[in-house]
């Protein structure tokens, strides 16, 4: 064998090559920790809306009770963002008991102030290896942590399965499980828990030397613990009709041909359950229980009545190069009839925003005042014999007159019920909360007889719903919903965006309610934002396509973009009295006063109570400079001054 001296030169660089990796991994340093991720909820709002007062209550919440929780856990924070905190512990266990505490905190402090001054956080739990770089922390084990975050609830704690594991033995928490979650830029999807916070202090489970002196007590704990399991395992009954709509998702089949996007058909029914959770109108059942019947062929009702549901969703993915197509399809599970269906296809080459966007028009689809699952509710109420009726039917049967409404005297009906309902039911909040925004619906509506008498019965209404024992998520919604655009009504601008700010954490994905609350942040200073929330609600609501050409030229009347105000309003609602009023506005200010006088005319033509003055009570604008221009071009185009 000859010796060539340039392939020993090659191997010898190989060689030095590898030699110099091998002593940056071994300089490397990395350790398992428990990794904390905070992060202020809707700290962008809060910010433009007071960012000294917000900056100060911040910093106050960090030294008064983050960073002594921390330090009290044996923690350390090694990174701190605008609106976040990242902190490290050696113990899985005081990671949990800080961020209970750290949230109890919270909503201790947010109790005492108003809506718009609250600080809600989310923070995530994971346990993994982290690289330790001189007082910072990275890798897949900090990354984790931090989407966990984005998982959490406003005020709650989403947490790893290797942490719920490793707590669930040594902490008295109760942990719900989210299912697999497919974060970005993980490989692996990860098993996500909901910590479940009640009013109870954080306490160390005994251990075994311990309970062995307390015998009967773990005979009553066994018992309980089983009646538990029996509890949750087996079948429960189907939810009664009064009850709000509940659902399973079951997994989506693929259909693509690439099986390296297998994970497409889970990750969108788990995209759709998440949403659907956060949804105060209706009920879902958890991913591990719908998941079961994966590849199975069952039937639809042996499902609804195993999984205790009424509703049953179903679907498939097919990915083919950068086109994805989703179809769901929306099952009555007493019956196995079919409800609903739909087809949507997106292009793009990225399939998590394909992802993103297809679900949440599903969600749209199916969720709010408007959504499928209720309009199936609304035939089983006016099924009912009157004699027989709930506090909930009579929700319904007022929501399907108040919300489809096609003329005042729906709405007058819609509302007659609620005040039926109330009648039988006074002390309920639901009904409450909707016969106020049938009051306030009458301001707005121009056919109040008393503008600020509705809208102080809308406000009492509300805020007695929400100071009502044990209210519902839903509830909560309607009431903070209504408050943000009576409190706009009354001219009191930081408390409303507040309730809207508040309302939209309740319900992210309800495309109606958004689309609503829009009208809080053009009134008072922030029609660029409302245009957004307007787009948003749009795309998740495509059938409502008229009524979102109403907003948009609303939003573009207020900016002082009088073309594209009119581009849209052409496109919106015939009946409306409120777009050939905006229309006439925007003629006057381009010079085109005969066009505006012929739109005044056909608004007279579908509502002869509106005047000067009614449209200065109907809209509510914190700047009065607005309404004073609006009607000083109402008076050119020829609107009646009463």
């Amino acid at each position: 064998m000859v010796w060539q001296p340039g392939r020993g030169m090659l191997f010898s660089a190989i060689g030095s090559w590898l030699a110099a990796a091998v002593d940056v991994e071994l300089a490397m340093e990395r350790k398992l920790a428990a990794i904390l991720a905070a992060d202020v909820v809707g700290y962008s709002a809060l910010m433009e809306r007071d960012e000294a007062g917000t900056f100060e209550r911040l910093k106050a919440r960090r030294k008064e009770i983050f960073e002594p929780e921390v330090e009290k856990h044996h923690g350390r924070i090694f990174k701190l963002t605008g609106d976040g905190v990242f902190a490290e512990f050696a113990s899985v266990v005081n990671a949990v008991e800080c961020a209970v505490l750290v949230q109890r905190g919270m909503a201790e402090r947010n109790a005492s102030v108003l809506n718009g001054e609250r600080i809600d956080v989310r923070i995530g739990i994971n346990l993994g290896e982290v690289i330790v770089e001189g007082e910072d922390r990275y890798g897949e084990g900090v990354n984790v942590a931090a989407r966990l975050q984005q998982l959490a609830d406003p005020g709650g704690i989403c947490v790893s399965g290797k942490v719920a594991k490793e707590v669930e033995k040594k902490l008295a928490f109760g942990f719900e499980p989210m299912g697999e979650q497919h974060m970005k830029n993980i490989a692996e999807p990860v098993q996500a828990f909901r910590v479940k916070i009640d009013g109870t202090p954080p306490r160390r489970m005994m251990p075994r030397t311990a309970k062995r002196l307390w015998p009967w007590a773990a005979v009553a704990m066994a018992a309980i613990a089983a009646g538990i399991w029996f509890a949750t395992t087996r079948p429960t009954k189907a939810p009664e009709p009064s009850d709000i709509p509940s659902i399973a998702v079951l997994p989506f089949d693929d259909m693509g041909p690439d099986p390296n996007l297998a994970y497409l058909g889970d990750g969108v029914a788990d995209d759709i359950i998440s949403m659907l959770a956060r949804s105060p109108d209706l009920a879902v059942v958890a991913r591990n229980s719908s998941f079961v019947y994966k590849g199975k062929a069952t039937d639809i009702r042996q499902i609804g009545k195993e999984l205790g549901v009424g509703y049953v969703l179903e679907g498939s993915v097919r990915k083919d190069r950068d086109k994805i197509r989703i179809t769901a399809q929306l099952i009555d599970a007493r019956s196995g009839d079919g409800v609903w269906a739909e087809q949507f296809d997106k292009s793009g080459g990225d399939p998590w925003a394909l992802q993103d966007d297809v679900t949440g028009r599903i969600i749209g689809a199916l969720s709010g005042d408007k959504g499928q699952l209720i309009r199936s509710q609304y035939q089983q109420a006016w099924g009912k014999d009157s004699a027989g009726l709930q506090e909930y039917d009579y929700y319904l049967r007022g929501n399907d007159l108040f919300a489809n409404a096609r003329t005042h005297e729906d709405k007058e009906r819609g509302g007659a019920i609620w005040r039926e309902g109330l009648a039988q039911f006074p002390d309920s909040p639901l009904l409450k909360v909707k016969l106020g925004l049938y009051y306030f619906d009458r301001v707005i509506d121009f056919t109040s007889e008393d503008y600020d008498a509705d809208n102080e019965r809308a406000a009492s209404l509300a805020r007695q719903a929400l100071t009502a024992p044990d209210i519902s998520p839903l509830v909560r919604k309607l009431a903070h919903w209504l408050l943000a655009r009576v409190l706009s009504a009354q001219h009191q601008p930081e408390a409303a965006i507040a309730e809207a700010e508040s309302a939209r954490e309740l319900a992210p994905y309800d495309a109606n309610m958004l689309g609503n609350l829009a009208a809080t942040l053009i009134e008072n200073g922030h029609p660029e934002k409302g245009l957004e929330w307007i787009e948003l609600a749009a795309s998740r609501e495509p059938g409502a396509e008229r009524t979102y050409n109403y907003r948009r030229g609303w939003a573009y009347t207020v900016m002082g973009k009088s073309e594209e105000a009119i581009a849209s309003l052409k496109q919106g609602p015939d009946s409306w009295v409120d777009v050939p009023i905006l229309m006439a506005i925007n003629y006057v200010r381009l010079g085109r006063l005969s066009e505006a006088k012929t739109e005044v005319a056909r608004a007279l033509q579908n509502e002869e109570k509106v005047t000067q003055l009614s449209w200065r009570k109907g809209y509510f604008y914190s700047d009065p400079a607005i309404i004073d221009g609006q009607i000083a071009d109402l008076i050119k185009a020829g609107l009646p001054e009463k």
